[in-house]
């Protein structure tokens, strides 16, 4: 039987509004009309899901293959999709801590996070955050930390995914990750996740940068990768590639 989370009340969890003027301008999918923006980023959700549930995975990377990919983008578009199903939540965590965005991206204020957790034991309860969006809630990353590479590859980081996976366990969780051939970091962490998505800028990736990507990545469960930036007007889906515009 399905979950009905359509009425969660957030009584801990701190709650914040957003600026839709601010959402429309960083292409946040709640602010847009129903269109090809729309459509895409729901098929990227349905196929995510579909392939995440046949193999009992709960926890997904998002990774760009350069630092004009736009995954932030797809990360938070792709977790807003999830949590409009009625019968599924979903947690963004935001671990880009060199370079935060997803916090900038939903216009919300938060001066502490996942580092906060990594350095200060501060509680994670205590740094979620809900962004006026029904069944989703983020773990920003709080202010820019230089290692993070290590912080990621922590034995508390470790524990954090398995606690965040075993809390609740028909809960998707989505970790926003610095791009691929820029920084370690993403590379670093995708031991402890179940899968990893790959954000492509269309027109910007070469296609050398693929290879090396693919190369690095050939050990890892890869969910699908994310066409980016189209500039052409159709929509094509496969198994394991999809188009956002």
């Amino acid at each position: 039987m399905k979950k009905d989370f359509e009425n969660i009340n957030y009584t801990h969890t701190k709650v914040q509004e957003s600026n839709d003027s601010i959402l429309h301008e960083n292409r946040v999918v709640t602010t847009f009309k129903p269109g090809p923006w729309q459509e895409s980023n729901k098929m990227l959700r349905t196929r995510s899901l579909q392939l995440m549930k046949s193999n009992n995975w709960s926890t997904l990377a998002v990774s760009g293959v350069s630092r004009q990919s736009g995954s932030s983008l797809v990360s938070v578009n792709l977790a807003i999709s999830i949590a409009m199903e009625l019968d599924q939540t979903v947690l963004l965590v935001d671990a880009n801590l060199n370079n935060p965005m997803v916090h900038t991206m939903l216009d919300i204020e938060a001066k502490e996070g996942l580092g906060d957790y990594l350095l200060h034991d501060k509680p994670v309860n205590e740094l979620l955050i809900n962004p006026s969006i029904e069944r989703m809630v983020i773990l920003p990353a709080g202010k820019p930390m230089l290692n993070s590479t290590e912080m990621l590859r922590s034995p508390k980081m470790v524990d954090l995914v398995g606690e965040l996976k075993n809390r609740y366990p028909s809960r998707i969780i989505i970790f926003d990750m610095p791009p691929l051939l820029s920084q370690a970091d993403a590379l670093s962490f995708s031991p402890y996740v179940d899968s990893v998505l790959l954000v492509i800028e269309e027109g910007g990736t070469k296609t050398e940068e693929l290879k090396q990507a693919a190369n690095l990545l050939k050990d890892v469960n890869i969910l699908g990768s994310v066409f980016n930036k189209a500039t052409d007007n159709k929509i094509n889906y496969s198994a394991d590639s999809f188009r956002v515009y």
